[in-house]
């Protein structure tokens, strides 16, 4: 361990806007707000309908279309692009305070034991927190983080089909009742084995999209360094590869009627697809990223610079309006969707004119400062 930087507030000095990875504000930018269409369904519906179309909040032909277009497209998919964006955020932090000479892997666990505490928190209010997983996923980053991208990639790969294999297995194991409030009766709990799955599936999931995060970080296509070519070439594999497997679990659970006997079984197709096509989606995005800049470019990235904090204020404006204020069931699937446009909206109207006045957003400086336990300068 070097000793060079032998007390936690001996740290580097926070990011400029100069040092950042342009590339990585822009996916993660539209990863943040892409991640509203999977965690809107569950601050305006039932738990159960956040897995099952046919349990509420379809009850007309457009809401679903927009919740088959959702499961197909963006569920899970958005998750395992923020799940990568921020297993190279941390392997960023710890790379660039180790390269200053400080204590990186210390650092960099009390900085995501901030992490845990904050996820704590939002997970008292909502139970589709991610913040905690990555939190604990990430000891292990930190461990192979000098690994070379094959091996991450390996790893990676290796926890997914692991996630997919336990809901695979356990289907046999249960009956319809055991799926409670993930698939069948809000006012019913999970059995034992139906909670390890999950437990299992979620961690595993975002641990194998962490680690496939930080080997496209370390094999320098993340950040947009590689010529256009192979990002289209990327994409269309990709793609190719993600969507027919997304669009099979849909049509498992379709042609089953939601029938819970299907349930996890149904679910596997997705998650195998959800790597395949984040990685589709990290690179259409690059592609956008890398030919002229707009004001959408602009906005994109300020929301990216600001994911924690935008994140959180999803979940108090979805709680708040859609769960209090309207009343969890009381809209469809595309009246929920309008309210995700009008969020989109806001947030990409208030991040860059809050970047250009302050240093961070809001959440991300109050980490700042709990990570180097002294206060840090926050207006430009």
């Amino acid at each position: 361990m070097d000793r060079r930087g032998a007390h936690m507030t001996d740290t580097a000095a926070p990011i400029t806007r100069s040092e950042r990875i342009t590339n990585l504000d822009t996916v993660r930018g539209i990863a943040t707000l892409g991640i509203l269409v999977m965690n809107a369904v569950s601050f305006g519906l039932p738990q159960p309908a956040y897995f099952n179309l046919d349990y509420a909040g379809s009850d007309t032909a457009l809401d679903w279309i927009v919740g088959v277009l959702g499961e197909v497209f963006v569920d899970q998919k958005t998750m395992a692009m923020f799940s990568m964006l921020f297993g190279a955020g941390i392997v960023v932090f710890a790379d660039r305070a180790a390269a200053k000479g400080r204590r990186a892997n210390w650092l960099s666990l009390w900085r995501n034991t901030l992490l845990l505490g904050i996820g704590l928190v939002h997970a008292a209010f909502w139970f589709g927190d991610v913040l905690m997983l990555y939190a604990i996923c990430s000891p292990v980053l930190l461990l192979l983080r000098t690994r070379s991208a094959r091996t991450l990639f390996i790893i990676g790969g290796v926890c997914l089909a692991l996630s997919a294999l336990t809901m695979a297995a356990i289907q046999g194991e249960i009956e319809a009742g055991d799926l409670g409030d993930y698939w069948t009766d809000e006012n019913v709990e999970q059995s034992e084995d139906v909670q390890f799955a999950f437990i299992a599936d979620f961690g595993m999931r975002a641990l194998g999209a962490m680690l496939i995060g930080v080997g496209l970080f370390r094999a320098d296509i993340i950040q947009g360094r590689r010529p256009a070519e192979f990002y289209r070439r990327l994409a269309a594999w990709s793609l190719g590869i993600g969507v027919p497997l997304s669009i099979l679990g849909v049509a498992i659970h379709l042609a089953n009627d939601w029938n819970p006997d299907v349930a996890l079984v149904g679910a596997v197709p997705n998650i195998l697809a959800t790597v395949p096509m984040a990685i589709g989606y990290i690179a259409l995005i690059t592609l956008w990223n890398q030919g002229d800049d707009t004001r959408l470019h602009e906005r994109v990235r300020a929301v990216g610079r600001m994911a924690l904090t935008n994140y959180l204020t999803q979940t108090i404006m979805g709680l708040t309006i859609l769960g209090a204020m309207i009343g969890v069931g009381e809209l469809g699937r595309a009246e929920i969707f309008v309210f995700i446009l009008i969020v989109w909206v806001v947030q990409l109207a208030w991040s860059e004119p809050w970047l250009e006045r302050f240093r961070f957003g809001p959440f991300e400086w109050l980490w700042r400062v709990a990570t180097y336990r002294k206060l840090q300068p926050i207006r430009r």
